[in-house]
Protein backbone atom coordinates (compact mmCIF):
# COMPACT_ATOMS: atom_id res chain seq x y z
CA UNK A 1 0.00 0.00 0.00
CA UNK A 2 1.48 3.35 -1.08
CA UNK A 3 0.43 5.70 2.59
CA UNK A 4 2.19 8.71 0.88
CA UNK A 5 -0.22 8.65 -1.85
CA UNK A 6 -3.01 7.32 0.54
CA UNK A 7 -2.10 10.16 2.90
CA UNK A 8 -2.26 12.84 -0.50
CA UNK A 9 -5.76 11.70 -1.85
CA UNK A 10 -7.26 11.98 2.17
CA UNK A 11 -5.66 15.36 2.99
CA UNK A 12 -6.86 16.59 -0.82
CA UNK A 13 -10.14 15.19 0.04
CA UNK A 14 -10.38 16.98 3.55
CA UNK A 15 -9.36 20.16 1.14
CA UNK A 16 -6.45 21.00 3.77
CA UNK A 17 -2.95 22.40 2.20
CA UNK A 18 0.31 20.21 3.41
CA UNK A 19 1.12 23.09 5.46
CA UNK A 20 -2.71 23.53 7.77
CA UNK A 21 -2.32 19.58 8.00
CA UNK A 22 1.39 20.40 9.22
CA UNK A 23 0.00 23.22 11.78
CA UNK A 24 -2.82 21.13 13.16
CA UNK A 25 -0.37 18.37 13.68
CA UNK A 26 2.67 20.38 15.31
CA UNK A 27 5.30 19.04 12.79
CA UNK A 28 6.72 20.95 9.81
CA UNK A 29 4.76 21.21 6.48
CA UNK A 30 8.10 19.31 5.00
CA UNK A 31 7.62 16.36 7.21
CA UNK A 32 4.01 15.84 6.03
CA UNK A 33 5.29 15.93 1.97
CA UNK A 34 8.43 13.42 2.74
CA UNK A 35 5.72 11.45 4.02
CA UNK A 36 3.53 12.08 1.20
CA UNK A 37 6.36 11.51 -1.08
CA UNK A 38 7.26 8.08 0.57
CA UNK A 39 10.61 9.51 1.62
CA UNK A 40 10.04 9.07 5.31
CA UNK A 41 8.28 5.92 6.52
CA UNK A 42 5.91 6.89 9.73
CA UNK A 43 5.88 5.21 12.93
CA UNK A 44 1.88 3.61 13.51
CA UNK A 45 1.64 6.42 16.09
CA UNK A 46 3.46 9.01 14.18
CA UNK A 47 0.74 8.04 11.19
CA UNK A 48 -1.91 8.00 13.79
CA UNK A 49 -0.87 11.79 15.07
CA UNK A 50 -1.18 12.83 11.43
CA UNK A 51 -4.63 11.37 11.03
CA UNK A 52 -6.15 12.80 14.08
CA UNK A 53 -5.44 16.33 12.41
CA UNK A 54 -7.40 15.47 9.67
CA UNK A 55 -9.66 13.30 11.18
CA UNK A 56 -9.74 10.63 10.58
CA UNK A 57 -9.12 7.16 11.81
CA UNK A 58 -6.40 4.21 11.23
CA UNK A 59 -9.06 1.94 10.39
CA UNK A 60 -11.31 3.96 7.93
CA UNK A 61 -7.37 5.58 6.46
CA UNK A 62 -6.58 2.06 5.64
CA UNK A 63 -10.49 0.60 4.68
CA UNK A 64 -11.56 3.09 2.31
CA UNK A 65 -11.48 4.02 -1.45
CA UNK A 66 -10.78 7.30 -1.29
CA UNK A 67 -10.59 9.31 -4.82
CA UNK A 68 -9.51 13.45 -5.26
CA UNK A 69 -12.20 15.19 -3.45
CA UNK A 70 -14.54 11.93 -2.95
CA UNK A 71 -14.79 11.80 0.63
CA UNK A 72 -16.44 14.70 1.19
CA UNK A 73 -18.33 14.96 -2.59
CA UNK A 74 -21.90 15.15 -2.03
CA UNK A 75 -21.86 14.30 -5.99
CA UNK A 76 -21.78 10.20 -6.82
CA UNK A 77 -22.08 9.52 -10.90
CA UNK A 78 -24.05 5.84 -11.81
CA UNK A 79 -20.96 4.35 -12.25
CA UNK A 80 -19.41 4.81 -8.90
CA UNK A 81 -22.52 3.42 -7.32
CA UNK A 82 -21.55 -0.24 -5.97
CA UNK A 83 -24.51 -2.79 -6.62
CA UNK A 84 -25.31 -3.88 -2.92
CA UNK A 85 -28.02 -6.41 -4.33
CA UNK A 86 -28.86 -10.08 -4.04
CA UNK A 87 -30.33 -12.72 -6.52
CA UNK A 88 -31.85 -10.39 -9.34
CA UNK A 89 -32.27 -7.31 -7.78
CA UNK A 90 -29.69 -4.55 -7.71
CA UNK A 91 -29.49 -1.98 -5.45
CA UNK A 92 -27.35 0.93 -6.22
CA UNK A 93 -25.84 2.01 -2.43
CA UNK A 94 -25.33 6.11 -3.01
CA UNK A 95 -22.32 7.60 -0.42
CA UNK A 96 -21.18 4.52 0.69
CA UNK A 97 -17.86 5.29 2.02
CA UNK A 98 -18.97 8.62 3.61
CA UNK A 99 -18.05 8.90 7.02
CA UNK A 100 -20.82 8.13 9.88
CA UNK A 101 -23.60 7.89 7.53
CA UNK A 102 -26.59 7.22 9.51
CA UNK A 103 -29.12 6.45 6.31
CA UNK A 104 -28.82 4.09 3.79
CA UNK A 105 -30.29 5.54 0.38
CA UNK A 106 -30.23 3.54 -2.80
CA UNK A 107 -32.07 2.88 -6.58
CA UNK A 108 -33.48 -0.29 -6.92
CA UNK A 109 -33.57 -2.08 -10.17
CA UNK A 110 -36.13 -4.69 -9.74
CA UNK A 111 -36.52 -6.77 -13.21
CA UNK A 112 -39.90 -8.19 -13.62
CA UNK A 113 -41.30 -10.73 -11.49
CA UNK A 114 -38.60 -10.11 -8.78
CA UNK A 115 -39.51 -9.88 -5.26
CA UNK A 116 -37.56 -9.77 -2.28
CA UNK A 117 -38.38 -13.17 -1.33
CA UNK A 118 -41.19 -15.61 0.44
CA UNK A 119 -39.99 -14.60 3.92
CA UNK A 120 -41.32 -11.04 5.15
CA UNK A 121 -38.47 -8.26 5.88
CA UNK A 122 -38.26 -7.16 9.38
CA UNK A 123 -35.56 -5.01 11.36
CA UNK A 124 -35.12 -1.95 13.45
CA UNK A 125 -35.53 1.48 11.92
CA UNK A 126 -37.65 3.25 9.06
CA UNK A 127 -38.08 3.18 5.18
CA UNK A 128 -39.53 5.44 2.98
CA UNK A 129 -39.42 5.25 -1.25
CA UNK A 130 -40.54 6.84 -4.05
CA UNK A 131 -41.26 4.45 -7.73
CA UNK A 132 -39.62 5.78 -10.51
CA UNK A 133 -40.66 2.99 -12.96
CA UNK A 134 -42.74 0.10 -13.18
CA UNK A 135 -45.64 -1.03 -10.87
CA UNK A 136 -44.56 -2.49 -7.63
CA UNK A 137 -46.87 -4.43 -5.38
CA UNK A 138 -45.67 -3.21 -1.97
CA UNK A 139 -46.77 -5.35 1.53
CA UNK A 140 -46.46 -3.62 4.78
CA UNK A 141 -48.00 -5.90 7.38
CA UNK A 142 -51.56 -6.64 6.63
CA UNK A 143 -51.31 -3.77 4.17
CA UNK A 144 -51.09 -4.71 0.40
CA UNK A 145 -51.14 -1.97 -2.41
CA UNK A 146 -49.75 -1.86 -6.18
CA UNK A 147 -47.54 1.73 -6.67
CA UNK A 148 -46.56 3.31 -9.89
CA UNK A 149 -44.41 5.76 -11.16
CA UNK A 150 -44.63 8.55 -8.33
CA UNK A 151 -45.94 6.76 -5.89
CA UNK A 152 -44.48 6.13 -2.17
CA UNK A 153 -44.18 4.85 0.90
CA UNK A 154 -42.96 5.50 4.57
CA UNK A 155 -42.99 2.79 7.35
CA UNK A 156 -41.59 1.91 10.81
CA UNK A 157 -39.50 -1.36 8.97
CA UNK A 158 -39.98 -3.62 11.70
CA UNK A 159 -43.70 -4.26 10.61
CA UNK A 160 -43.23 -7.03 7.96
CA UNK A 161 -42.84 -6.26 4.65
CA UNK A 162 -42.00 -7.29 1.19
CA UNK A 163 -41.84 -5.82 -2.07
CA UNK A 164 -42.31 -7.23 -5.41
CA UNK A 165 -42.42 -6.16 -9.31
CA UNK A 166 -45.83 -6.87 -10.50
CA UNK A 167 -45.40 -5.45 -13.93
CA UNK A 168 -44.34 -6.58 -17.41
CA UNK A 169 -41.20 -3.93 -17.42
CA UNK A 170 -37.94 -3.38 -15.12
CA UNK A 171 -38.98 -1.42 -11.90
CA UNK A 172 -36.96 1.28 -10.32
CA UNK A 173 -37.46 2.46 -6.80
CA UNK A 174 -35.34 5.33 -4.93
CA UNK A 175 -35.29 4.50 -1.24
CA UNK A 176 -34.28 5.14 1.82
CA UNK A 177 -34.09 3.61 5.42
CA UNK A 178 -32.35 3.87 8.72
CA UNK A 179 -30.14 2.68 10.27
CA UNK A 180 -27.77 2.07 7.31
CA UNK A 181 -28.23 -1.29 6.66
CA UNK A 182 -25.16 -1.62 3.60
Amino acid sequence: MDIGARLQAVRKAKQLSQRELAKRVGVTNSTISLIEQNKVSPSVSSLKKVLDGIPISLADFFTHDFDDGAMDSPFYRAAELPDVGNNEIHYFLIGQHRPGRQMCLLREVMPPGSDTGDTMLQHEGEEGGVVIAGQVEVTVGEQVRVLGPGDGYYFESRIPHRFRNVGEGEAVIVSANTPATF
